[in-house]
């Protein structure tokens, strides 16, 4: 079998930046969530806070370099930075600018475009929308022949040859299908060629189909490759606690009359044992397409959502962790010796309690396992 090549998810925030200071006050980074965090029921983990690598500032050499140091010692093959691009307008792309410029820097990586809307909710769902993707021609071109120097870098992650890109949402283009054609001519006329990925989540009609014009898909955890939808488990959980249909007029209903109870009630309902994400976990050979395996450390947004969160993963353990991988890595068969990933969820999404970097509780206890079953 071919080496596994594992990609932690990287979120380039953890520093201040004009558009966060007008939105959300002066000198706004993910730190202030996360320290702000409480716990919202009995057990609940919160707040999540760093230990090894601190309180850092992306903007800083040290603090990049420390992670790369981290990852490279645990096994981790690369990172992938999510990216943001809104019809030219970048954000949070001050870490890997920073990197591209220091050749210190020498730990592979990859880029996903994260191309949702950003909302005051964080979730991009909400209809009070900050930063809104546009989509045209003209952007298409624009947007690819802003990648090619990083393409192009020498430590970019590539399948023979050709940089792995990753499209987050393709659902919600207006017509994907062109946008990757003209990504591919112009590519072309620049020397390259691509391999282009997107993610899969079960929420999406058709998820289970590769896009055309795509060389492969990734499963997206926790809303990913599921025999069971975890949204259509939270509504299971939510009928079965509350007996009642949970219509928007009856949630609206039941918060009217809880009152400070309320605080609590959603987290309740959005919570999930993390073995289960582990037991309904669909098999890659299930696919008719190359689906590269995905798992996740845990997932607990209510840093950043407060008393409404998306999903909370309780009980995820450094133990359970190390089960899923293990049964990752023996169901999948790389699919040649350069396509032979496997992300992990991700390396710094302390927001979302998902996170692979030593913290006050765990230490470099998830870190401890990875490499434990990387070395088997």
């Amino acid at each position: 079998m071919e080496k596994i090549k594992p990609i932690a998810i990287y979120l380039p925030q953890f520093h201040p930046t004009p558009e966060n200071d007008e939105w959300w006050g002066k000198g706004f980074t993910e730190w202030t969530n996360v320290t702000k965090a409480t716990p919202l029921f009995d057990g609940h983990y919160q707040p999540h806070l760093p230990a090894d690598l601190g309180f850092y500032d992306l903007r800083l050499e040290e603090a990049r370099l420390a992670q790369e140091q981290l990852a490279k010692a645990y096994g981790i093959h690369g990172f992938c930075y999510y990216h943001y691009w809104f019809s030219g307008k970048r954000i949070l792309h001050e870490p890997l600018d920073r990197k591209l410029k220091n050749p210190k820097e020498d730990f592979p990586f990859m880029m996903c475009w994260a191309n949702e809307n950003w909302t005051r909710t964080w979730d991009g769902l909400d209809k009070e929308v900050l930063m809104e993707q546009n989509y045209s021609t003209e952007d298409d071109i624009a947007h690819l022949k802003y990648l090619i120097p990083f393409f192009k870098d020498s430590r970019y992650i590539k399948v023979n040859g050709k940089p792995v890109f990753i499209v987050y949402k393709p659902f919600i283009f207006p017509d994907v299908k062109e946008t990757v054609k003209r990504w591919r001519e112009l590519a072309a006329e620049n020397g390259l060629e691509l391999y282009l990925c997107h993610t899969v989540f079960n929420y999406n009609k058709g998820w289970d189909t590769l896009l055309e014009g795509f060389d492969a898909a990734i499963d997206f955890e926790p809303f990913g490759i599921r025999r069971k939808s975890v949204f259509n488990e939270i509504e299971r959980v939510k009928h079965r606690v509350l007996n009642v249909s949970l219509s928007k007029r009856v949630i609206r209903k039941i918060k009217s009359t809880i009152g400070y109870k309320d605080k609590s009630s959603k987290s309740i309902l959005n919570k999930l044992d993390y073995e289960f994400m582990i037991n309904n976990i669909k098999s890659l050979k299930e696919f008719p397409f190359k689906m590269f395996p995905n798992l996740v450390v845990g997932w607990d947004n209510s840093a950043r959502r407060k008393n409404n969160p998306t999903l909370i993963l309780d009980n995820s353990t450094p133990e359970l962790f190390e089960k899923w991988l293990s049964e990752l890595i023996i169901d999948f068969e790389p699919y040649s010796e350069d396509e032979n990933f496997i992300f992990i969820n991700a390396w710094n999404e302390w927001a979302e309690g998902n996170y692979l970097e030593p913290c006050q509780k765990w230490g470099t206890d998830y870190l401890e396992k990875l490499k434990k079953v990387l070395d088997k």
